[in-house]
């Protein structure tokens, strides 16, 4: 069994990077009556942006994550993790991935949004420190936007 490996997605990973949004995002279109936000992304275009990274395991793209840097922010646009590989700490890990990064491009907070009915996810982000700023109707979605201040990394 090989330890997972994070690189810059490439052109190459499109197909595996939509694979992995599709498959966990799919369970959350019956909750809230869509497809998520995830779903109708141009990730041709985040990975030509070199916004997106990938989490290689069991010999195969597991998890991604999309950062956009903002004016005031580093957006962590996306973390999604194949429903069959979750319960193995890529979300964690991609989500300290995603604060390492915003520091360095020189960020005091990471900002995120998700859907209003996402109850699980607001609740795990909470947990991990970022507090609800607003809520917005964008792309016909209902979205809770929530921000994080970086401080110095945990230990």
């Amino acid at each position: 069994m090989t330890s997972p490996h994070l690189r810059p997605a490439t052109p190459n990973d499109l197909s595996s990077v939509e694979a992995v949004i599709q498959a966990a995002y799919q369970p959350w279109i019956s909750v809230i009556g869509a497809r998520p936000g995830p779903m109708m992304d141009d990730h041709a275009q985040a990975i030509a942006a070199g916004q997106v990274t990938v989490l290689e395991g069991q010999g195969r793209i597991e998890a991604i994550l999309v950062l956009i840097p903002l004016p005031d922010a580093m957006l962590l646009d996306n973390v999604a993790v194949a429903p069959d590989a979750q319960g193995k700490g890529h979300g964690a890990q991609l989500m300290r991935l995603a604060e390492t990064r915003a520091r360095q491009s020189g960020f005091d907070r990471l900002r995120l949004y998700t859907h209003e009915k996402m109850a699980a996810n607001i609740a795990l982000y909470q947990r991990a420190g970022f507090t609800i700023t607003h809520r917005v109707t964008e792309r016909g979605l209902n979205r809770v936007y929530m921000e994080k201040p970086l401080g110095q990394p945990d230990p």
